[in-house]
């Protein structure tokens, strides 16, 4: 029999304390949007939703960062990393430092119905009124 222990393993939840099971776990979160919530003990202090840039380890000089345009998460500024599956089979993380968190979910899609307040990168009021006036070289004036 072997002394060393076994590897750990996990089934839809768990508590995660190696940086190379963190980054694999987070690896399908990027290049997708989804919301955050940082909490300070039992405070919610900022939330929002952003774009996965970058998902890394083993980078001291890469800080791990949570905005509306970008996010990337280092790792290393983590204790470890508590997931859970919910029902709609998306995953929950949170990413625990002492008393702060942050928790890290997928966007879902929203239905047909509810799309005017889906958020949108782009959107334009096509009932609203808009002239554009283009001038050629020709009606320059000089």
């Amino acid at each position: 029999m072997t002394s060393e222990p076994p590897a750990k393993f996990f089934v839809n939840s768990g508590l995660v304390t190696s940086r190379t099971d963190i980054r694999h776990l987070l690896r399908p979160t990027l290049k997708q949007t989804v919301a955050y919530r940082y909490y300070r003990g039992r405070e919610l202090v900022a939330h929002g939703m952003g774009w996965v840039e970058r998902v890394v380890a083993d980078e001291p000089e890469t800080s791990t960062y949570f905005t509306p345009i970008a996010i990337t998460i280092n790792v290393d500024s983590f204790e470890h990393l508590e997931f859970e599956t919910r029902p709609d089979q998306l995953i929950v993380y949170t990413l625990v430092q002492g008393d702060e968190r942050v928790v890290v979910e997928f966007v879902p899609s929203a239905p047909a119905e509810h799309l005017e307040t889906a958020p949108r990168q782009l959107g334009i009021d096509d009932g609203a009124f808009v002239q554009l006036e283009l001038l050629g070289l020709e009606g320059a004036e000089e």
